[in-house]
């Protein structure tokens, strides 16, 4: 799937993983409004922030515009499962705070059924000129099969679940329990390509990491810690 802009932007801000950090996503969008730059957030708009509605309100107000669109992240993808009804397990400090932030909202009722519109359209990787955007990790065949939308916020084939997830290590958790990730997907990316995504937090305070691949491509983290006590951050690429 290929992102083409409208003609009023000059280019794209691309920003990370928000996880509810409204007051700096605000800035990001009232920068790239001010720059003529058209909003392509990475995935993990929710969870673990003080305002995960107010992210969720803002990123659909630019959706609605056509100024916008949303990657679905795993954190995303799991919200749209809660919301629906589905079986997911709740952390208290990340899907649970969103949920009760959502009840807390006047127009909840509202938000709620345009944040499940939105979700079960959000692609899961986008392509632009020589870059590609996903949330979790990169697969060549990124580049030649047209990304699910929403992954029928279901269970996820192996594809989707690359770009959720990234690459893990079968077997290994880490001391929190989570799955161990890698990134040897790096240099699977071809000379030329540039992959923008979030999920794992590697940058050094605002600086996003860069990580050439052996096979000549490059893969670029905008996770910095946004809603975990890092910053939010953001880089605009010109047209």
């Amino acid at each position: 799937m290929r992102l083409v802009l409208p003609p009023r932007f000059i280019g794209i801000r691309v920003v990370g993983d928000v996880h509810g950090e409204a007051a700096q996503f605000r800035a990001a969008v009232e920068g790239a409004r001010a720059e003529r730059l058209f909003l392509l957030q990475l995935g993990d708009l929710t969870d673990y922030g003080p305002d995960s509605p107010s992210v969720l309100a803002l990123m659909l107000d630019l959706i609605d515009a056509g100024d916008g669109v949303a990657l679905l992240g795993n954190h995303d993808h799991k919200l749209a499962r809660a919301l629906a009804g589905r079986p997911v397990q709740v952390e208290p400090d990340g899907l649970g705070r969103t949920l009760a932030q959502l009840q807390a909202r006047p127009d909840r009722d509202q938000l709620i059924a345009r944040t499940v519109a939105a979700l079960t359209r959000a692609p899961l990787w986008l392509l632009w000129r020589h870059a590609l955007f996903v949330h979790g990790g990169f697969h060549t065949d990124m580049l030649v099969r047209p990304s699910p939308v929403g992954a029928d916020v279901g269970r996820p084939d192996s594809l989707a679940s690359r770009a959720l997830y990234g690459e893990t290590v079968q077997g290994e958790t880490d001391s929190r329990g989570f799955p161990v990730r890698r990134i040897d997907w790096v240099h699977r990316i071809p000379a030329g390509l540039t992959v923008y995504c979030g999920h794992d937090n590697r940058g050094y305070g605002t600086r996003p990491h860069v990580v050439e691949g052996r096979a000549g491509g490059r893969a670029v983290f905008l996770d910095t810690g946004a809603g975990k006590g890092g910053v939010l951050s953001w880089l605009d690429l010109a047209l």
